[in-house]
């Protein structure tokens, strides 16, 4: 029982997996403070609230923090245009030059042979006349 867990937990995938979690984490953690320290207090010194987090709404005595959400959105946007601008057009690009290269392979050779119609031999491919039966091939 332990061996196939030991054997599960050994997999590349699973180790890729948890290094991906932790580097994600500690991301997460560099763009969260880029947002709540640098970003915010800028766009608050334009707005003239000392961060977003101020920003809420009253409505019948229940408190909705619009701020902490445009918090969350502003994070959320950072992160997704780093994964994109820095992982995924690179890769697509590195995709489509993979792929304009495998076109500009040789087309491959014609065959060298042919097959007789009338014997169903196979003749070199310049033959005008079968080997075997001796019939004109076209």
């Amino acid at each position: 029982m332990f061996k196939g867990f030991r054997e599960f937990i050994f997999r590349g995938n699973v180790i890729d997996l948890a290094v991906a979690v932790i580097l994600g984490a500690a991301f997460n953690a560099i763009v969260g403070s880029l947002v709540g320290d640098v970003i915010t207090p800028l766009v608050a010194a334009v707005v003239g609230k000392p961060d977003f987090s101020a920003i809420i709404l009253n409505v019948n005595g229940g408190h909705i923090k619009v701020g902490n959400f445009l918090n969350a959105v502003v994070n959320f946007l950072i992160i997704a245009s780093v994964i994109y601008f820095g992982v995924i057009a690179p890769m697509n690009h590195l995709m489509n030059k993979a792929k304009s290269l495998k076109g500009t392979e040789p087309a491959p050779a014609p065959p060298a042979t042919k097959v007789c119609g009338e014997c169903l031999s196979e003749i070199p491919a310049a033959a005008r006349r079968c080997a075997h039966c001796a019939q004109p091939v076209a």
